[in-house]
């Protein structure tokens, strides 16, 4: 057994943990996700981190997890961040199902965070607090989408929209600029049906071979990249 070795990784994963952390802590006040799920989101970007091409963020909220993503990949790419600033909209209960709409109908619950709603002034503090080149796009993703040309191949696609209808628009217009090897990161996969229902529907509509996959608990699609 190959104990330097053994000792090694095990050094090198303590550093990363405590490097994610850092990261985590200088953008907690623009993210409402849990410092283990953010964590596992810095995760899969770094096992990705050798692609080439721009990030892309679709349901950026007060920009936390961009501004994050940022801070590891560094200031070379470029990085979009797309949210309505308006919160989210109506759920639909056929395409979305009966804990979104429930979820809408209950404002006083913890989670509801006035219906997902940020100024898009804190999405820009959190990119300049990362330093790098970003352009963010306010309005609904049937608005700012289907004219949204990436200068380059998209490396990291990262989609928190929560519904059917916000996830689909995503995966129509944007995965088709995915760079070989890039990936689709799924926010809501698990969480909201209607998340998970648009994702099946897409691949299925476009006769994908795509993988669904769950690197460090992250659902991602893996295969989606032009070839």
């Amino acid at each position: 057994m190959d104990l330097l070795g053994a000792l090694r990784r095990r050094t090198e994963g303590r550093k990363q943990r405590e490097y994610h952390a850092a990261i985590y802590a200088k953008y907690r006040n623009f993210t409402m996700i849990k410092p283990a799920t953010y964590a596992a989101n810095l995760l899969v970007v770094e096992d990705h981190r050798n692609i080439p091409g721009c990030v892309v963020e679709c349901g950026t909220w007060k920009g936390g997890m961009s501004a994050g993503m940022a801070h590891l990949l560094g200031k070379e790419r470029q990085y979009f961040l797309f949210d309505s600033f308006e919160g989210l909209p109506p759920a639909e209960p056929t395409k979305d199902g009966p804990k979104a709409v429930a979820y809408q109908a209950n404002p006083d619950a913890v989670d509801y965070l006035d219906n997902c709603t940020a100024a898009e002034t804190d999405a820009i503090a959190a990119m300049e607090l990362a330093g790098v080149r970003y352009q963010i796009f306010k309005g609904w993703f049937n608005d700012t989408l289907p004219t949204f040309q990436p200068p380059e191949p998209i490396a990291i696609l990262r989609l928190d929209g929560d519904w059917y209808d916000s996830t689909m628009t995503c995966l129509r217009h944007l995965v088709p600029h995915l760079a070989p090897g890039g990936i689709v990161i799924l926010d809501d996969y698990g969480t909201w049906d209607g998340c998970s229902r648009a994702v099946h529907d897409y691949l299925s509509q476009t006769q994908s071979t795509a993988r669904i996959c769950a690197p460090h608990d992250v659902s991602v699609i893996q295969g989606l990249g032009a070839r």
